[in-house]
């Protein structure tokens, strides 16, 4: 039996990464055509680049996943959380200059795969699932898909920013 709200939040889930979306760029829109080089860039010391964000929301999504699924423990492939360090250009050891395209390249990779992850988690949830409060929540798993959903729109639109900023101190 097909779940309509279930659908609902599977289609919010694709429009705040993938699908085309009245709002503008998507997560995935975003990040599309960006190179190591502008993904690395930092409008200062301190700030966050994109490839930083692009890590950040592949985390949130690993967690919303495990937090539907009632996990515990770690396992997303990075030390840390909420942010990982990645290489920027106002960092100068050698260890940031090691293969940077084929590391962006699997971050991006990270990325998708833990969205597809996070869909076919969503995908089978029933109405009354959708309404209980989440293991170790006080908020429904409706509620927190939805805001990993917003979460992606939002550092889209940070991604975006980032992008003409890079651009501007380029001179394009």
């Amino acid at each position: 039996m097909t779940q309509i709200r279930t659908q609902q939040l599977l289609a919010l889930l694709d429009e705040g990464f993938q699908r085309a979306a009245w709002h503008g760029p998507n997560l995935r829109s975003a990040l599309r055509g960006v190179t190591w080089q502008q993904a690395r860039w930092r409008p200062t010391v301190g700030a966050h680049n994109i490839w930083e964000l692009a890590v950040h929301t592949a985390y949130w999504k690993y967690v919303v996943r495990r937090r539907l699924l009632g996990e515990t423990g770690r396992g997303f492939p990075e030390t840390g959380r909420n942010w990982f360090a990645r290489p920027s250009t106002n960092q100068k050891r050698a260890s940031d200059r090691v293969a940077p395209q084929k590391a962006w390249k699997r971050d991006m990779a990270l990325l998708v795969g833990v969205h597809r992850e996070l869909r076919a988690t969503v995908a089978p949830l029933d109405d009354m699932t959708l309404d209980q409060p989440a293991r170790g929540s006080r908020q429904t798993p409706a509620q927190i898909i939805t805001g990993i959903a917003l979460h992606d729109v939002y550092h889209a639109g940070q991604i975006q920013l980032l992008k003409r900023l890079y651009a501007k101190r380029r001179g394009a």
